[in-house]
């Protein structure tokens, strides 16, 4: 009697073994043959913002890597969560990924009450493709030349000086709030709704100074329309080498450096994520990806999706205890 119900739990092991093997057969299947149809990536900025020029960049070397086409998909809206919802409740299966930017995935977070995924269960890191620098820029109408004169200035004159910033939560927004903080200085910000007014009104002088993208004020400040100042990140930009970082102006410690990458819903298999992760990581050492990079002031990334995952996590850390420090917030 023993040795049957023995036997019967054998057949079940077997049986389930069996059953698990069968349902796993068709994603090991659609992995190897993957990709047999176009892929969508989001972006969720409007179309010619930084973020959606890098992901055009993205899109074209992984049609030629992949053999099918990559369409960028523009979901702007919503503080990024439009964007980044849509890819967190797709389907798991590599056919929708999207760009997963510094402010979407470790500044905003920490400002909006409800997001509707979560960022760590909801999403798969692929691979991170860019980074880059914030420009500290001010108007030509100041009389300020140096970080230090900025300072100075700031000190000398408590909430005179303005600070503009493309959004609420936007890089260049926790970028002053960290810079205010190190500083002692108090500044104070006005967000607009995108880069462009904001750039605008630092040229006419409405407002005094900004940390922005590099690649969409570096046309300014190469033409001398805005007085460029420094950079952001832990060394100089090749688009600006004459330009010491923050840091080295003065801020001992500053780093407030931007960065996007791939990312996909949780749940993609394995053998997708190492195939989009390669080939992001083969198109980011050519030159032709390196000279468009070069153009548009970032520089390529790379690396794994686990590296991409603690690149997200300590950056989530950082800026979500400056967002504290400034009681910022997006309703």
């Amino acid at each position: 009697m023993r040795t049957q119900a023995c036997h019967t739990c054998v057949v079940g092991v077997v049986a389930l073994a069996a059953l698990a093997a069968t349902l796993a057969a068709p994603r090991l299947a659609d992995a190897e043959d993957y990709p047999s149809r176009t892929v969508s990536l989001v972006v969720a900025f409007p179309a010619g913002g930084g973020v959606d020029t890098v992901g055009r960049v993205v899109a074209q070397k992984l049609t030629d890597a992949l053999g099918q086409q990559v369409i960028v998909d523009d979901r702007p809206g919503g503080a990024l969560t439009i964007g980044l919802d849509l890819v967190a409740k797709s389907a798991p299966d590599g056919y929708t990924i999207g760009m997963g930017p510094i402010g979407a995935l470790a500044i905003t977070r920490h400002m909006v009450a409800k997001l509707p995924y979560n960022i760590e269960r909801d999403f798969q890191p692929i691979a991170l493709v860019a980074r880059g620098h914030l420009l500290l820029a001010v108007s030509p109408q100041l009389p300020i030349h140096s970080v230090k004169e900025l300072i100075d200035y700031a000190k000398k004159n408590p909430g005179k000086l303005t600070n503009a910033s493309s959004s609420n939560g936007s890089p260049g927004h926790v970028g002053g709030e960290l810079f205010k903080y190190m500083t002692g200085t108090e500044i104070v910000h006005v967000p607009y709704r995108g880069g462009a007014p904001a750039i605008t009104d630092l040229i006419a002088g409405h407002v005094d100074l900004m940390f922005e993208s590099l690649q969409s004020i570096a046309p300014f400040a190469r033409d001398g329309k805005v007085r460029a100042l420094g950079v952001s990140g832990a060394a100089r930009s090749p688009a600006f080498p004459e330009l010491p970082t923050i840091a080295e102006a003065g801020v001992t410690g500053y780093l407030a450096p931007t960065w996007t990458g791939v990312i996909a819903p949780a749940g993609v298999p394995r053998p997708i994520v190492d195939k989009l992760n390669a080939a992001i990581n083969k198109a980011l050492g050519s030159e032709a990806f390196k000279e468009k990079f070069a153009k548009i002031g970032d520089e390529p990334a790379g690396g794994t999706p686990e590296e991409f995952a603690a690149t997200i996590k300590a950056d989530s850390a950082k800026w979500g205890d400056v967002v504290r420090r400034s009681g910022a917030k997006l309703e």
